[in-house]
């Protein structure tokens, strides 16, 4: 099992207070029905209201800054991506000694891949295609630089070596480490920045009757490295999927190597605190097992 555990929230959370805010704020959905949903992520907590929306607030500071920065991109970035995303229905304020904005978006129906087997791995490997590729391709100018995802791996290293020292006592991370060197070895991107969703693997998308039907938690969004959201080739897709997704988007050999880094950092992470939060802690380490695999290496 991985050692560590996921951040603390540091604000309470619980379901009479999102009640109260959204009396306060929303009140022509106060009182539809509303329960947790429990989510892989680390930032926010979510409630599904009624059948058709859901409403998600920071747990932490660093949530509350990213959910702002989903009020002012995704109305932008969704009517131009091929799948459905989360796009605020509502846009909440502090209040009712909660501190932060928080979000009142569509309920994407389905279920979240790491759950829920797609029919059809090839072609939803085309679906990330066509949107990596769309998103990709909207004007990046004004569009926020992430802090966490999109600069240079090297920048990450600490984070890398961080969490492998936390696994050392479940996992043989030798050959991820040498992983890890090749890739922060490697070229450096210097390219125009693109838009990235930053957060790329299967408890941040949809399936519905065995097809990719949305993408979800957008908190990472911002533009950067193009090689970033490749990452979900090694998160998610078995080897044979990879290839269709890599060919769909020509992706030459620098930068798919950086995106294989990009996913060795969030697997090593994504299973060295996730000791509370078995859906992350899977996806972390079959993205290891993966970006070992894809180079030849073991554990």
């Amino acid at each position: 099992m991985a050692t560590g555990t996921r951040p603390a929230a540091e604000v309470p959370i619980d379901a009479p207070l999102v009640r109260r805010l959204l009396s306060s704020q929303f009140p022509r959905w106060s009182r539809l029905a509303l329960r947790r949903v429990e989510s892989a992520g680390w930032d926010n907590a979510l409630y599904r209201l009624g059948a058709d929306l859901a409403v998600r607030l920071p747990r932490r500071r660093i949530g509350a800054d990213q959910t702002q920065k989903e009020h002012q991109w995704l109305p932008v970035l969704g009517p131009r991506l091929p799948l459905p995303v989360p796009v605020p229905v509502g846009t909440g304020a502090p209040g009712e000694g909660y501190p932060w904005h928080w979000t009142v978006c569509a309920w994407l129906p389905g279920e979240v891949a790491a759950s829920a087997p797609a029919a059809d791995m090839s072609q939803v490997a085309m679906s990330l295609a066509r949107f990596v590729r769309a998103l990709q391709a909207i004007d990046p100018a004004g569009g926020p630089v992430s802090s966490f995802r999109g600069g240079t791996l090297a920048a990450l290293d600490p984070g890398s070596q961080a969490a492998a020292a936390a696994l050392r006592g479940s996992l043989d991370v030798r050959p991820a480490l040498e992983a890890w060197a090749a890739a922060v070895a490697g070229p450096a991107w210097t390219g125009p920045p693109v838009w990235m969703h930053g957060d790329l693997h299967p408890a941040n998308l949809v399936i519905s009757n065995g097809e990719l039907a949305g993408v979800i938690d957008f908190g990472l969004v911002g533009v950067g490295d193009p090689a970033c959201d490749l990452m979900v080739a090694w998160t998610y897709l078995p080897a044979r999927a990879r290839q269709v997704f890599r060919d769909a988007l020509a992706v030459d050999d620098p930068t798919w190597a950086r995106g294989r880094g990009w996913a060795l950092h969030l697997g090593l992470r994504a299973a060295a605190y996730s000791a509370d939060n078995p859906v992350l802690e899977r996806i972390g380490r079959y993205t290891i097992t993966e970006v070992l695999a894809d180079a030849g290496l073991s554990h």
